[in-house]
């Protein structure tokens, strides 16, 4: 082997601290599968292999690859497919494709023109199985920064309190009403815990994220919120908060889902505080969302930073101003001449807006007199069990 076909003196010394990367190659033509394999396995990688994709798809199930390299012609599952399944089991490895130039704009990593060099090849699975360690290790910094990180005896001990939540959790409903006219419109769902150490449905959804247990609590809160909305006042309107990463998740449009199937009085918040960069195919995602019969809000808006991002992305047919910026209207006139700016804008649009957060008489007042179509906050209801009414 020439100098230049060894490995590096950083990754000899990487996987002197760490176990070898795990690469996985995929490939119908079964010498060049081997002969890959062969030549990393001498570079030092740990080896696996799959002459299709369904056979790397079962292997996703109990392994975890630092890189993958797919031929992009193959039976069953094609390069593509695989690439797009392997992103719904983790959002962090790279995805080498072969012979595949419209790949990278898929979300591949890099691809390969067979026949390859063999220096290239270990050139690119080196620098892709950097990639995937510092996009790993910059989640751990971010878990570790977050209220001081998790021990093992802390996460033990988050997973039972978060496990807790899941079975008492409850959803308190609070009306959204008419500026217009003063009737009511609908109710907003929203996420109770009866468990003192998360209190608060913040608290709830950062241990969900730190535990990897979002798509549980996701699915729980929609079934929760769905469950006694049969007796709510005809023709009212279900508000239900959704996570970016809620998304991901197949069975926010399952048949079986309760929210599914009252999709026409549902509309779904999406709020500005998270971002959708980790949602796969967020356009079509909402399109299919929209084809079911539900209504889309961009929630928060005024707290975020998704901006003209989230707008042009999820194009929704409302908008729920931030109680931050509500709140104080009729004291600060530079809030007021956002909020004038975002319900004129909004109304060009066709989109309605929804004043969050309202607690006093001026509050109202002012939110009315700057164009918003629909109110919510304290002054007019609290939140309450199912269902609670509203004063003016």
């Amino acid at each position: 082997m020439r100098d230049n076909d060894r490995p590096s003196s950083g990754r000899m010394a990487a996987a002197a601290a760490l176990r070898a990367p795990v690469v996985l190659i995929v490939d119908d033509e079964r010498l060049l599968r081997e002969t890959t394999a062969r030549v990393l396995k001498d570079a030092g990688y740990e080896m696996h292999t799959a002459s299709n994709g369904r056979e790397a798809v079962k292997l996703l199930g109990s392994t975890s690859f630092d890189v993958i390299v797919s031929d992009i012609r193959m039976p069953e599952m094609d390069g593509l497919q695989l690439l797009r399944t392997v992103r719904e089991h983790d959002s962090d490895v790279p995805v080498v494709l072969m012979t595949a130039m419209e790949a990278v704009s898929l979300g591949a990593l890099q691809y390969l023109v067979k026949p390859f060099d063999v220096v290239e090849l270990k050139r690119v699975v080196e620098r892709a199985a950097r990639l995937c360690r510092i996009a790993r290790l910059k989640k751990e910094a971010l878990t570790l920064v977050s209220e001081g990180g998790l021990g093992a005896s802390d996460r033990a001990g988050l997973e039972v309190t978060f496990s807790q939540v899941i079975e008492t959790l409850w959803i308190a409903y609070q009306p959204v009403v008419r500026a217009a006219d003063r009737s009511l419109f609908g109710y907003e769902a929203l996420l109770r815990s009866r468990v003192d150490a998360l209190p608060t449905p913040a608290a709830v959804l950062d241990a969900a994220e730190r535990l990897g247990r979002l798509p549980e609590l996701g699915q729980r809160i929609r079934a929760a919120s769905a469950a006694p909305f049969g007796d709510a006042p005809e023709d009212s309107l279900l508000f239900v908060n959704l996570h970016a990463a809620d998304l991901n998740d197949p069975t926010l449009t399952s048949s079986d889902a309760a929210l599914c199937k009252m999709a026409h009085r549902v509309v779904l918040e999406i709020t500005e505080r998270a971002s959708l960069d980790r949602v796969k195919d967020p356009r079509g995602r909402i399109a299919e969302l929209r084809s079911m019969g539900f209504r889309i809000a961009i929630d928060d808006l005024g707290a975020g930073y998704a901006g003209l991002t989230s707008f042009a992305t999820i194009e929704p047919q409302f908008v729920k101003l931030d109680g931050s910026l509500v709140r104080g209207v009729d004291r600060n006139p530079t809030k007021r001449r956002l909020i004038r700016s975002m319900t004129a804008l909004c109304k060009d649009l066709s989109i309605v807006t929804v004043a969050e957060g309202i607690e006093t008489v001026e509050e109202r007042d002012s939110v009315i007199e700057l164009g918003c179509d629909l109110l919510q906050g304290y002054l007019l209801a609290r939140p309450d069990k199912p269902f609670p009414t509203f004063t003016w």
